[in-house]
């Protein structure tokens, strides 16, 4: 049943869903119940049918949502500023974007960095939907056809060594995630069942990388009473490791919404983050026309901080998005109000609003870097004071 809240979905749209649902039930009849992060998995990248492997508008006003590269440059202008230094450092500087979206970040970002005088050996683009691949050559080729021929997309991490950086706003919210709720004899795993038609919840057994990364919560204190749920990602070490394998010397930049520790698994969140977004309204129900919404759950950024160091990398800052936007040299774009036309101004002034303030993605958001080698010393922000919220 679609949320009251929700719009109407056109004929087109629920035909696609009603083709995933098709796919869907037919893994469920012939493995039985699927854990909720395989479902996850399938709603997001089923090839040709999942949410981001379909053709449907994502990101912007027509889509589903905005990220902050879709506001405008200042996002990649104080990238860009906070990675100079390390690039300078590096004599044939790499970047690989994680995840880029409609194109944006990596428009904005190569001009940014050109501005700098950075000159990059190769800006790489690791995306997992064909459709959006697509989408992101022609806005690139389209837009900064002077770098075109430096961009390449890549179908797996890379594994030769390479300098420099890599960077991902909001990719770890999308990875697949495993739902849980604690039950009197410990964790038991959601997984989703069809019956009469319709796709339910069901409890089943805990895998052994949920038990384990469950009881890894416990032991650093965190309190998971009976019917307390969440979520958890088991591979998050095992991705990061993946992705970050080729750096030998830089940082690894990801910004995304989320929580240290202590509060994303506060006693009041016991419902968990996962969320739902649809033509940019927020819903609960992952059920409701499958490939059609956007499924996500906020970061546990000290899960982040520690798949990081048991990869080698160090963690050189951890800091909400305006804390971090400051620290990396808004006052420069602030700066520049003064010189602006009144439209221009007007759009500059909303672009921070949004960035900045606490209610929208100001204190929500968070940015992460860790790094490796001796450019990461060059990191210029600390974000010292938000470490222990992890």
């Amino acid at each position: 049943m679609r949320p009251s809240t929700l719009p109407e979905a056109d004929a087109d749209a629920l035909a696609l869903s009603q083709r995933l649902l098709e796919h869907l039930r037919a893994q469920i009849a012939q493995h039985g119940p699927i854990r909720f992060a395989r479902y996850m998995d399938l709603v997001l990248y089923a090839p040709g049918l999942g949410y981001y492997a379909a053709g449907s508008r994502k990101f912007g006003a027509g889509g589903d949502f905005i990220t902050a590269p879709e506001l405008g440059s200042v996002l990649a202008e104080t990238w860009a500023q906070a990675l100079t230094p390390v690039l300078q450092a590096i004599e044939q500087p790499e970047i690989l974007e994680l995840g880029a979206g409609s194109g944006a970040l990596a428009v904005d970002l190569l001009q940014a960095l050109a501005r700098r005088g950075i000159t990059l050996a190769r800006y790489a683009i690791l995306e997992r939907s064909a459709d959006l691949r697509e989408r992101q050559q022609q806005r690139i080729a389209s837009a900064v056809p002077a770098f075109a021929d430096r961009v390449v997309w890549l179908d797996a991490p890379p594994t030769a060594a390479f300098d420099g950086a890599i960077i991902g706003n909001e990719v770890v919210d999308a990875l697949a995630c495993s739902v849980f709720v604690m039950r009197a004899d410990g964790p038991r795993e959601i997984g989703v069942d069809e019956r009469d038609g319709q796709l339910v919840e069901v409890e089943l057994p805990p895998s052994a990388p949920l038990s384990a990364a469950v009881a890894h919560l416990q032991a650093q204190g965190v309190d998971l009473p009976s019917g307390y749920r969440s979520e958890v990602i088991p591979e998050l070490g095992a991705w990061l490791a993946s992705v970050s394998a080729g750096l030998r010397n830089g940082v690894v930049l990801l910004a995304d919404y989320g929580y240290g520790r202590p509060e994303y698994y506060h006693p009041e969140r016991r419902t968990g983050t996962l969320i739902c977004h649809y033509r940019h309204r927020a819903h609960a129900d992952p059920y409701w026309l499958p490939g059609l919404n956007d499924l996500s759950a906020s970061v546990d950024f000290t899960a982040l901080a520690e798949a990081g160091r048991d990869g080698g990398l160090d963690l050189l800052c951890y800091d909400h998005q305006a804390g971090f936007l400051i620290g990396a040299g808004l006052e420069q774009i602030y700066a520049q109000l003064d010189s602006m036309s009144d439209h221009a101004r007007l759009r500059l002034t909303q672009q921070l609003k949004q960035l900045m303030l606490p209610g929208i993605m100001g204190e929500r958001f968070k940015l992460m870097a860790l790094g490796r080698g001796p450019a990461a010393l060059l990191w210029p922000i600390d974000g010292a004071g938000q470490r222990r919220l992890l």
